[in-house]
Protein backbone atom coordinates (compact mmCIF):
# COMPACT_ATOMS: atom_id res chain seq x y z
CA UNK A 1 0.00 0.00 0.00
CA UNK A 2 2.63 2.52 0.91
CA UNK A 3 4.70 1.77 -2.27
CA UNK A 4 1.54 2.44 -4.44
CA UNK A 5 1.19 5.74 -2.37
CA UNK A 6 5.07 6.65 -3.10
CA UNK A 7 4.48 5.45 -7.19
CA UNK A 8 1.43 7.87 -7.26
CA UNK A 9 3.28 10.86 -5.37
CA UNK A 10 6.09 10.01 -8.12
CA UNK A 11 3.62 10.21 -10.48
CA UNK A 12 1.83 13.59 -9.46
CA UNK A 13 5.45 14.82 -9.08
CA UNK A 14 5.99 14.18 -13.02
CA UNK A 15 3.17 15.32 -14.31
CA UNK A 16 3.26 18.63 -12.26
CA UNK A 17 6.07 19.55 -14.44
CA UNK A 18 3.68 18.97 -17.49
CA UNK A 19 1.86 22.74 -16.94
CA UNK A 20 4.35 24.71 -17.26
CA UNK A 21 5.71 23.25 -20.84
CA UNK A 22 2.27 23.33 -21.95
CA UNK A 23 2.22 27.28 -21.89
CA UNK A 24 5.66 26.73 -23.27
CA UNK A 25 3.97 25.14 -26.05
CA UNK A 26 1.68 27.52 -26.37
CA UNK A 27 4.09 29.98 -26.88
CA UNK A 28 5.65 28.37 -29.74
CA UNK A 29 2.34 27.58 -31.09
CA UNK A 30 1.29 31.62 -31.28
CA UNK A 31 4.96 32.13 -32.87
CA UNK A 32 4.35 29.70 -35.96
CA UNK A 33 1.08 30.70 -36.21
CA UNK A 34 2.41 34.23 -36.71
CA UNK A 35 4.72 33.16 -39.44
CA UNK A 36 2.13 31.44 -41.19
CA UNK A 37 -0.35 34.49 -41.17
CA UNK A 38 2.91 36.74 -42.02
CA UNK A 39 3.21 34.48 -45.36
CA UNK A 40 0.01 34.73 -45.86
CA UNK A 41 -0.46 38.32 -45.40
CA UNK A 42 -2.16 38.46 -42.58
CA UNK A 43 0.01 40.92 -40.58
CA UNK A 44 -2.81 41.66 -37.57
CA UNK A 45 -3.16 38.05 -36.69
CA UNK A 46 0.22 37.96 -36.88
CA UNK A 47 0.78 40.78 -34.37
CA UNK A 48 -1.86 39.52 -32.14
CA UNK A 49 -0.61 35.86 -32.28
CA UNK A 50 2.86 37.59 -31.49
CA UNK A 51 1.51 39.39 -27.89
CA UNK A 52 -0.74 36.30 -27.21
CA UNK A 53 2.47 33.91 -27.37
CA UNK A 54 4.59 37.22 -24.87
CA UNK A 55 1.28 36.29 -22.89
CA UNK A 56 2.31 32.49 -22.49
CA UNK A 57 5.93 33.17 -22.22
CA UNK A 58 5.08 35.30 -19.36
CA UNK A 59 2.81 32.84 -17.82
CA UNK A 60 4.87 29.26 -17.61
CA UNK A 61 8.03 31.64 -15.68
CA UNK A 62 5.26 32.36 -13.25
CA UNK A 63 3.12 29.13 -12.53
CA UNK A 64 6.74 27.26 -12.85
CA UNK A 65 7.93 29.34 -9.62
CA UNK A 66 4.60 29.32 -7.61
CA UNK A 67 4.51 25.36 -7.97
CA UNK A 68 7.76 25.09 -7.52
CA UNK A 69 8.60 23.12 -10.51
CA UNK A 70 11.59 25.17 -12.45
CA UNK A 71 13.90 22.35 -14.20
CA UNK A 72 16.94 23.54 -16.65
CA UNK A 73 14.64 21.47 -19.10
CA UNK A 74 11.99 24.38 -19.15
CA UNK A 75 14.35 26.67 -18.99
CA UNK A 76 15.88 25.77 -22.27
CA UNK A 77 12.60 24.65 -23.84
CA UNK A 78 11.74 28.01 -22.93
CA UNK A 79 14.73 30.17 -24.68
CA UNK A 80 14.15 27.94 -27.89
CA UNK A 81 10.35 28.86 -28.15
CA UNK A 82 11.05 32.13 -27.25
CA UNK A 83 13.54 32.12 -30.68
CA UNK A 84 10.61 31.18 -32.74
CA UNK A 85 7.95 33.41 -31.39
CA UNK A 86 9.98 36.60 -30.81
CA UNK A 87 13.13 36.02 -32.96
CA UNK A 88 12.02 34.83 -36.26
CA UNK A 89 8.39 35.59 -36.27
CA UNK A 90 9.09 39.58 -35.84
CA UNK A 91 11.31 39.65 -37.95
CA UNK A 92 10.00 37.57 -41.33
CA UNK A 93 6.58 39.77 -40.30
CA UNK A 94 9.00 43.08 -39.93
CA UNK A 95 10.20 42.39 -43.07
CA UNK A 96 7.19 41.22 -45.14
CA UNK A 97 4.91 43.88 -43.87
CA UNK A 98 7.37 47.01 -44.07
CA UNK A 99 10.99 46.13 -44.99
CA UNK A 100 10.89 43.98 -48.83
CA UNK A 101 10.45 46.96 -50.72
CA UNK A 102 14.32 47.79 -49.43
CA UNK A 103 15.85 44.62 -50.59
CA UNK A 104 18.64 43.24 -49.09
CA UNK A 105 18.71 45.85 -46.39
CA UNK A 106 15.18 45.50 -45.25
CA UNK A 107 15.78 41.21 -44.98
CA UNK A 108 19.51 42.53 -43.04
CA UNK A 109 17.30 44.33 -40.69
CA UNK A 110 15.43 41.63 -40.06
CA UNK A 111 18.11 39.03 -40.10
CA UNK A 112 19.82 41.29 -37.19
CA UNK A 113 16.92 41.56 -35.01
CA UNK A 114 17.07 37.46 -35.11
CA UNK A 115 20.44 36.95 -34.24
CA UNK A 116 20.24 40.02 -31.85
CA UNK A 117 17.79 38.37 -30.29
CA UNK A 118 19.49 35.34 -30.10
CA UNK A 119 22.81 36.59 -28.70
CA UNK A 120 20.51 38.13 -25.94
CA UNK A 121 18.81 34.76 -25.05
CA UNK A 122 22.79 33.13 -25.05
CA UNK A 123 23.76 35.90 -22.59
CA UNK A 124 21.19 35.64 -20.63
CA UNK A 125 21.64 32.00 -20.12
CA UNK A 126 25.10 31.62 -19.43
CA UNK A 127 24.74 34.98 -16.87
CA UNK A 128 21.13 33.77 -15.17
CA UNK A 129 23.39 31.40 -12.85
CA UNK A 130 25.17 34.21 -11.52
CA UNK A 131 23.09 36.82 -11.04
CA UNK A 132 21.37 37.34 -7.87
CA UNK A 133 18.94 40.58 -8.28
CA UNK A 134 16.24 39.44 -10.89
CA UNK A 135 14.74 43.02 -10.43
CA UNK A 136 16.70 44.06 -13.79
CA UNK A 137 17.70 42.44 -17.30
CA UNK A 138 20.86 43.65 -19.09
CA UNK A 139 19.81 44.52 -22.05
CA UNK A 140 16.49 44.95 -23.48
CA UNK A 141 14.71 41.46 -23.20
CA UNK A 142 13.46 39.90 -26.61
CA UNK A 143 9.63 39.44 -26.06
CA UNK A 144 9.09 42.77 -25.34
CA UNK A 145 11.12 43.64 -28.16
CA UNK A 146 8.81 41.76 -30.26
CA UNK A 147 6.48 43.07 -28.83
CA UNK A 148 7.41 46.67 -29.62
CA UNK A 149 7.21 45.60 -33.41
CA UNK A 150 3.80 43.93 -33.14
CA UNK A 151 2.13 46.86 -31.10
CA UNK A 152 3.51 49.14 -33.36
CA UNK A 153 1.97 47.70 -36.08
CA UNK A 154 -1.34 47.40 -34.78
CA UNK A 155 -1.33 50.96 -34.27
CA UNK A 156 0.18 51.74 -37.64
CA UNK A 157 -2.60 50.15 -38.88
CA UNK A 158 -5.16 51.77 -36.06
CA UNK A 159 -4.50 55.19 -37.36
CA UNK A 160 -4.04 54.78 -41.37
CA UNK A 161 -5.79 52.18 -42.61
CA UNK A 162 -5.02 51.20 -46.16
CA UNK A 163 -1.73 52.93 -45.85
CA UNK A 164 1.46 51.38 -47.08
CA UNK A 165 4.04 51.59 -43.96
CA UNK A 166 7.02 53.98 -43.98
CA UNK A 167 9.86 51.32 -44.44
CA UNK A 168 12.40 53.97 -43.58
CA UNK A 169 10.67 54.39 -40.26
CA UNK A 170 10.39 50.28 -39.49
CA UNK A 171 14.07 50.53 -40.80
CA UNK A 172 15.49 53.04 -37.49
CA UNK A 173 13.16 50.67 -35.12
CA UNK A 174 14.44 47.34 -36.25
CA UNK A 175 18.17 48.55 -35.96
CA UNK A 176 17.18 50.63 -32.82
CA UNK A 177 15.46 47.39 -31.09
CA UNK A 178 18.23 45.21 -32.30
CA UNK A 179 20.88 47.27 -30.34
CA UNK A 180 18.45 48.06 -27.49
CA UNK A 181 18.76 43.86 -27.17
CA UNK A 182 22.55 43.49 -27.07
CA UNK A 183 23.18 46.34 -25.06
CA UNK A 184 24.22 46.81 -21.35
CA UNK A 185 20.98 48.93 -20.65
CA UNK A 186 18.71 47.95 -17.53
CA UNK A 187 15.44 47.31 -17.66
CA UNK A 188 13.03 46.56 -15.79
CA UNK A 189 12.16 43.17 -14.91
CA UNK A 190 8.48 41.96 -13.87
CA UNK A 191 9.87 38.33 -12.30
CA UNK A 192 9.49 39.61 -9.35
CA UNK A 193 6.16 40.63 -9.37
CA UNK A 194 3.73 37.82 -7.85
CA UNK A 195 0.26 37.17 -9.40
CA UNK A 196 -0.90 35.32 -6.14
CA UNK A 197 0.05 38.30 -4.09
CA UNK A 198 -2.75 40.26 -2.32
CA UNK A 199 -3.01 43.75 -3.07
CA UNK A 200 -4.74 47.04 -1.53
CA UNK A 201 -8.31 48.33 -3.22
CA UNK A 202 -6.56 51.37 -4.74
CA UNK A 203 -4.23 48.78 -6.31
CA UNK A 204 -6.76 46.58 -7.42
CA UNK A 205 -8.76 49.77 -8.93
CA UNK A 206 -6.01 50.86 -11.17
CA UNK A 207 -5.26 47.71 -12.34
CA UNK A 208 -9.34 47.54 -13.53
CA UNK A 209 -8.85 50.98 -14.87
CA UNK A 210 -5.85 49.63 -17.49
CA UNK A 211 -7.46 46.64 -18.57
CA UNK A 212 -10.73 48.97 -19.36
CA UNK A 213 -8.47 51.17 -21.36
CA UNK A 214 -6.86 48.31 -22.96
CA UNK A 215 -10.03 46.66 -23.82
CA UNK A 216 -11.46 49.65 -25.45
CA UNK A 217 -8.47 51.68 -27.34
CA UNK A 218 -6.08 48.19 -27.36
CA UNK A 219 -3.52 48.74 -30.38
CA UNK A 220 -3.13 52.85 -28.62
CA UNK A 221 -2.73 51.23 -25.02
CA UNK A 222 -0.57 48.54 -25.87
CA UNK A 223 2.02 50.65 -28.16
CA UNK A 224 2.33 53.06 -25.29
CA UNK A 225 3.10 50.44 -23.43
CA UNK A 226 5.99 49.48 -25.20
CA UNK A 227 6.51 53.26 -25.71
CA UNK A 228 6.89 53.66 -22.31
CA UNK A 229 9.09 50.30 -21.98
CA UNK A 230 11.29 51.15 -24.81
CA UNK A 231 12.33 54.93 -23.37
CA UNK A 232 12.37 53.84 -19.42
CA UNK A 233 15.62 51.09 -20.17
CA UNK A 234 17.96 54.31 -21.12
CA UNK A 235 16.93 56.83 -18.25
CA UNK A 236 16.60 53.93 -15.65
CA UNK A 237 20.35 53.54 -16.67
CA UNK A 238 21.82 57.28 -17.10
CA UNK A 239 20.29 57.43 -13.20
CA UNK A 240 21.93 54.24 -12.27
CA UNK A 241 25.10 55.67 -13.82
CA UNK A 242 24.64 59.29 -11.78
CA UNK A 243 24.03 56.83 -8.37
CA UNK A 244 27.03 55.25 -8.94
CA UNK A 245 29.14 58.33 -10.18
CA UNK A 246 27.86 59.95 -6.83
CA UNK A 247 29.01 56.92 -4.24
CA UNK A 248 32.33 57.15 -6.14
CA UNK A 249 32.70 60.77 -5.47
CA UNK A 250 31.41 60.08 -1.69
CA UNK A 251 34.01 57.05 -0.80
CA UNK A 252 37.02 59.62 -2.69
CA UNK A 253 35.88 62.34 -0.13
CA UNK A 254 35.79 59.80 2.75
CA UNK A 255 39.14 58.01 1.67
CA UNK A 256 40.50 61.88 1.74
CA UNK A 257 39.44 62.26 4.89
Amino acid sequence: MKRKNRQRSARRGRGIYILPNIFTSLNILFGFYALICSIDGKFIPAAIAIILAGLFDELDGKIARATHTTSNFGIQYDSLADLVSFGVAPGVMVYLWALRPLGRIGWLAAFLFTVCGALRLARFNTQAGGVSDNTYFTGMPIPAAAGIVSTTLLFYHRLNRGGDPSALLLLVLTYLLSFLMVSNIRYFSFKNLELFKKMNFNGLVMVILVLVFIVAQPSIALFLAGLVYLVHGPILTIRHMKKIKRQKEMEARHSDT
